[in-house]
């Protein structure tokens, strides 16, 4: 079966001092027609993960202004979250594909799951390749159908992408990042929209320094030393063992300064725990080097006060779809040193409002000249704030989707709503 997930209550007229009356007031526009439509998210996972975070404010958000939305997650076994992590890895670059068991896997409980699928629904949004064949599948369970891609497959293993296309190029609609992670061959509309974070969730909204460094001395955080942190999970793409590497070059420099890498681990990641411990080995016992999860109680007002605390922020990815603990870091008013990779750029206007690097040693470098100058790292924070504030916030996410629910719903007749 399906399992719905329960999501709170939000207002959307509680983000109206954050971003402004004029967008609160366009986003009620938009939504007038709408109300009443039936609305389903499908996705791999309910925890764990940039999706199922922005889910759980969306989801809300949409019903708050009159549509009728369900979460739903689909059911998979170790086989399938294998194969599927496999897919996920060689869509961003990874050399090796799935094996034609492994294919077949997915199929099968794709197959499975689309059975499950209700019908009835205005809106169908399938969340990464994960469920991807759903719409190949059963395209009468609803009337539209959109595909949303949260992942950079700008440079994708050739013979994965092959194999995953016929599925996803036949979408009504489509959502990327940015059109650099566009396959060639996608069909339908095609709409770039990059994700946002919600202000108001605990893991955003103001903690004073006060609550921020009390949080982090209960990790053992000595709060009167410079604190590097990454916020991210354990995964080789967001590449922890070379912030340890550039942490290292700057404390030749720093001694005092401290490393904190805080991450989440995910049900639809088997990989994690693996990568996880490697991290731990790379470590290797420096007792300066703080590495925390969720399973260590570290939540979302932890991870708030870990980078609300930092002296510095960093997500030195390497291949990166988006990466929502930028936007996070930098709504922190924190400054924020990030790979020059993916939907990152995107966020950080380097040497305005952050800095993008390529290496080690340009992280360490630009590590050591925020953590010299805090003049420097007080201006980088404010301006990022701003940037943050006008883009990548989730009321211009949930105007984003309305905007593309009218249009792919204007020219499509009624669906009969199942029996009762």
């Amino acid at each position: 079966m399906l399992q719905p997930v329960a999501v709170g209550q939000k207002t959307l007229a509680d983000y109206t001092h954050i971003v402004g009356r004029p967008l609160i007031e366009e986003i009620r526009e938009l939504a007038e027609p709408l109300k009443g439509s039936r609305v389903v998210h499908l996705s791999a996972t309910a925890f764990g993960g940039g999706v199922a975070e922005i889910l759980y404010t969306l989801i809300p958000l949409m019903k708050d202004v009159g549509l009728d939305v369900e979460w739903q997650v689909i059911y998979g076994r170790e086989e399938f979250f294998n194969a599927t992590k496999l897919m996920h890895n060689a869509l961003q670059g990874a050399p090796e594909d799935l094996s034609p068991e492994q294919w077949d896997t997915w199929r099968r409980y794709n197959e499975m799951n689309s059975r499950e699928l209700t019908g009835g629904w205005d809106t169908c949004i399938v969340h990464d390749p994960q469920p991807a064949a759903m719409y190949s599948l059963v395209p009468e369970k609803a009337r539209l159908w959109v595909w949303r891609c949260h992942i950079d497959v700008s440079t994708p293993n050739p013979d994965t992408i092959a194999q995953l296309l016929p599925y996803i190029r036949e979408y009504p609609q489509s959502l990327f990042h940015v059109p650099s992670y566009v396959p060639e061959g996608m069909q339908g509309t095609v709409n770039i929209v990059p994700p946002a974070i919600d202000p108001l969730a605990p893991k955003n909204m103001a903690l004073s320094p006060e609550d921020a460094s009390y949080v982090c001395q209960q990790f053992g955080i000595d709060v009167d030393r410079p604190l590097m942190c990454q916020v991210s999970r354990f995964d080789p793409w967001k590449d922890p063992l070379g912030v340890i590497d550039a942490y290292r070059i700057v404390k030749e420099k720093l001694p005092t300064v401290q490393l904190a890498l805080v991450g989440s681990m995910a049900s639809d990641d088997p990989e994690g725990w693996d990568f996880f411990n490697a991290t731990i080995a790379h470590a290797g016992g420096d007792p300066d080097i703080h590495i925390l999860n969720n399973f260590n109680n570290v939540g979302s007002i932890e991870v708030n006060a870990f980078q609300s605390h930092a002296d510095v922020v960093i997500q030195k990815s390497t291949r990166e779809g988006f990466g929502l603990t930028v936007s996070e870091a930098i709504w922190k008013g924190r400054p924020f040193i990030g790979g020059n990779v993916g939907g990152i750029p995107l966020q950080v206007r380097n040497g305005i409002s952050g800095y993008l690097v390529d290496s080690v040693e340009e992280c360490a470098e630009r590590s050591v000249d925020i953590l010299q100058d805090p003049a420097l790292g007080k201006a980088l924070g404010r301006r990022g704030k701003e940037h943050v504030r006008a883009n990548f916030l989730m009321p211009r996410y949930l105007r984003d989707y309305l905007k593309i629910f009218t249009a792919g719903l204007g020219s499509l007749p009624a669906v009969e709503q199942p029996a009762a």
